[in-house]
């Protein structure tokens, strides 16, 4: 008896804290403009909870900074460039800020034909200028490349298509060299290079200055392990020469990058680069060498690029949000609207 008198103590207190009274069903009616308010308010939380749930589907890219304390690996240069001089005409190599000449062995030279005005790949060419454009307009751009490249993908060009009627007149330098991670000058010039005890030369004697034409396109250009589908900044590139003596310098600053996605995981190198091109006159002060020079400096900030994904708790309590929101909202409305109705009545 006392244990039932107690359990009935205990159910009052507990109804006494309820926060939600009920009506009795007696005392509640249904109204067309409640019906029309309650399909209203159903087709609201479907719509929102399905826009909802794109979101919670939809990542977005963290962007992390942190010193850079990897100083004893190697830079690996990605180079596929065409240059319209013969290949026994130029030369390419490296030298690093210790005028050290890093070994060429790994960049291969191939005749091929090149006509500017209607090069192979022009195609091709024309889309990555026209994505390098966009991505200088929207740079949130980068983020979609960064997620939808595959891991597994080919990075190499595809196969060229020149035409067996043009005489192979210009060369193709590609490849791969590896580098000290210090600033360096990756140089393409007339002649070939040969080492020398107080640095290194071009054998350049050779070559008549009526055939230097450095007019050159650069297909690939990048640093580091090479990754499918990344757009690099001078992919593309075209540049015509005005005259047979002109030099062109690309100033490119290197930022070490870790790439975290649900795609690929891999540890690569982003580059902005600065353009400049000049005719070479010695009458007038302008001195240098003809050629092709890029001249790289490293960042020593590294950039932590990770893919992030909504959790799935936050995505039910936003849903929650929206649901319990608009049900309360609506309810109060009807309700208030149901009074007036009956005050007037």
């Amino acid at each position: 008896m006392r244990r039932l008198v107690s359990r009935k103590k205990a159910l009052t207190l507990v109804k006494e804290l309820d926060a939600f009274p009920k009506v009795p069903e007696s005392y509640v009616e249904t109204t067309a403009s409640g019906g029309t308010v309650s399909l209203i308010a159903f087709t609201a939380m479907a719509l929102l909870a399905f826009l909802e749930f794109f979101v919670y589907r939809d990542t977005w890219m963290q962007y992390e900074y942190e010193v850079d304390k990897d100083f004893s690996s190697k830079l690996r240069i990605n180079i596929d460039i065409t240059v319209a001089m013969r290949c026994q005409f130029v030369g390419a190599d490296v030298l690093d800020l210790a005028e050290t000449m890093v070994a060429s062995d790994g960049l291969h030279y191939e005749p091929v034909s090149m006509t500017l005005s209607g090069i192979c790949y022009s195609s091709l060419t024309r889309t990555l200028l026209m994505i390098q454009d966009r991505l200088r307009e929207e740079h949130s751009l980068q983020d979609v490349i960064f997620k939808t490249v595959l891991k597994g993908s080919p990075t190499a060009l595809p196969p060229r298509e020149d035409s067996p009627s043009q005489s192979p007149a210009a060369c193709r330098i590609h490849g791969h060299l590896y580098v000290n991670k210090v600033a360096g000058n990756f140089h393409i010039t007339v002649g070939k290079a040969i080492p020398h005890p107080r640095g290194h030369a071009h054998l350049a004697a050779l070559v008549s200055h009526d055939t230097y034409n450095f007019s050159h396109r650069i297909d690939h250009l990048s640093f580091g392990e090479e990754i499918p589908g990344i757009i690099n900044p001078l992919d593309g590139t075209e540049k015509v020469c005005t005259d047979h003596n002109q030099m062109f310098q690309y100033f490119i600053t290197i930022v070490p990058t870790k790439l975290n996605t649900y795609q690929i995981s891999a540890d690569t190198n982003q580059y902005s680069v600065t353009e400049r091109e000049r005719v070479i006159n010695h009458a007038v002060g302008s001195h240098g060498v003809s050629g092709i020079f890029m001249k790289y400096d490293i960042s020593s900030l590294m950039v932590k690029v990770t893919e992030q994904h909504m959790p799935l708790w936050r995505f039910l309590v936003r849903l929650c949000g929206i649901i319990g929101g608009i049900f309360s909202t609506t309810g109060t409305h009807t309700q208030l609207a149901t009074s007036v109705q009956g005050c007037i009545q």
